[in-house]
């Protein structure tokens, strides 16, 4: 088990490389100029300069440069040199405060880049704003939701499952089955805009949008939870029905053990495995964010800048929530592979 998990941890610098390399190309190749967003109207010369600082004129030097920071090398570099936030960034932001008419890099500025370990680099959408303190402030709203909505999902789920599977072909059995085609083939903007309509608009038990108060949690979470809770129904029930027939299962009725041990400790136990390799990329993708749902429900969160930041063309803050999505899908991709072993010592 040890080794597994130095191994998996080992190689995930190599994926993360891999697809930052990917997403740089793809986002270099989206046509538009990054520095000529309207609503900033950035002078000339400071988006020349913004240009030369950040080597946004050079995909080469955006890409050495971009490395160096996230993957921690500069931090690291500076402690052994003992010159923290000095060379490279002091001298790019002197760069640009010159061009603004000012006399150099702002106060406090170096020390602000040397906070992180893995510098992820400014946002060029949100002035003034590092990418780290984006996610870092909109991450655990995402989080949040994302654990909610997969909470709600594995209870209704399997529970839907379990029921599905105890009485075949009843009308639960065609409920559940009719619920979950509905939660897999609606998508989740039509689904939210229904609950919308009917929970705030209509009965004005919740608000239409918005985040602060623990009642907008739910709306948001019950939208993102039934396409999950559908998938998860769905190979419960499949899972069940394969190990209620079983010859283990039969033969611990025979002994005489109790219904709820033969359902929960035997069959479940069992057919929850390919429900627990679902489990790892589905956490991860509600986690880190549904981009629709927090688009209709105005959450604060990674989704809402992930998509503001491809419309914007922002590279350092689409190349920061690939790599914070990558390193959360392998991490549970490595949990749930450790949990099968638990599940299942047999399983190698």
């Amino acid at each position: 088990m040890t080794g597994l998990i130095v191994r998996r941890l080992l190689q995930l610098p190599l994926i993360l490389l891999v697809i930052y390399t990917l997403t740089l190309l793809l986002a270099w190749a989206v046509p538009g100029d990054p520095l000529a967003n309207p609503e900033r109207r950035t002078p000339p010369a400071v988006a020349e300069a913004m240009r030369a600082q950040y080597n946004l004129d050079s995909l080469p030097r955006f890409y050495a440069s971009y490395l160096w920071n996230a993957s921690g090398a500069r931090w690291a570099w500076e402690r052994v040199a003992g010159a923290p936030g000095a060379a490279a960034g002091g001298a790019g932001v002197g760069a640009v405060g010159a061009a603004r008419g000012g006399a150099g890099a702002p106060p406090g500025e170096s020390v602000r880049h040397a906070r992180f370990v893995f510098d992820l680099g400014p946002s060029l959408e949100h002035e003034d704003w590092r990418v780290n303190e984006i996610i870092g402030a909109s991450l655990p709203v995402s989080v949040t939701l994302g654990a909610t909505a997969m909470l709600l999902a594995l209870v209704v789920g399997v529970g839907a499952g379990v029921l599905g599977a105890v009485r075949p072909n009843s009308w639960a059995d065609v409920g559940t089955l009719c619920v979950a085609l509905v939660g897999i083939s609606q998508p989740t903007f039509v689904i939210g805009a229904v609950l919308q309509l009917v929970f705030a608009v209509w009965l004005g038990v919740f608000r239409v949008a918005g985040w602060g108060e623990l009642r907008d949690l739910v709306l948001p979470a019950v939208t993102l939870s039934l396409p999950f809770a559908a998938y998860i129904a769905r190979l419960t029930r499949m899972g069940m029905i394969e190990h209620l027939s079983a010859e283990f299962v039969v033969a611990a009725r025979a002994r005489g053990v109790p219904e709820r041990a033969v359902l929960l400790r035997h069959a479940l136990k069992n057919a929850f495995l390919p429900v627990l390799s679902y489990l790892g990329p589905a956490t991860a993708t509600a986690m880190t964010g549904s981009f629709v749902v927090e688009r209709v429900f105005n959450v604060p969160g990674l989704g809402k800048h992930f998509v503001n930041a491809v419309q914007n063309k922002d590279l350092f803050l689409i190349i920061g929530v690939v790599l914070v999505f990558s390193t959360m899908l392998v991490l549970f991709n490595l949990a749930v592979d450790v949990l099968y072993r638990w599940v299942d010592p047999r399983i190698e």
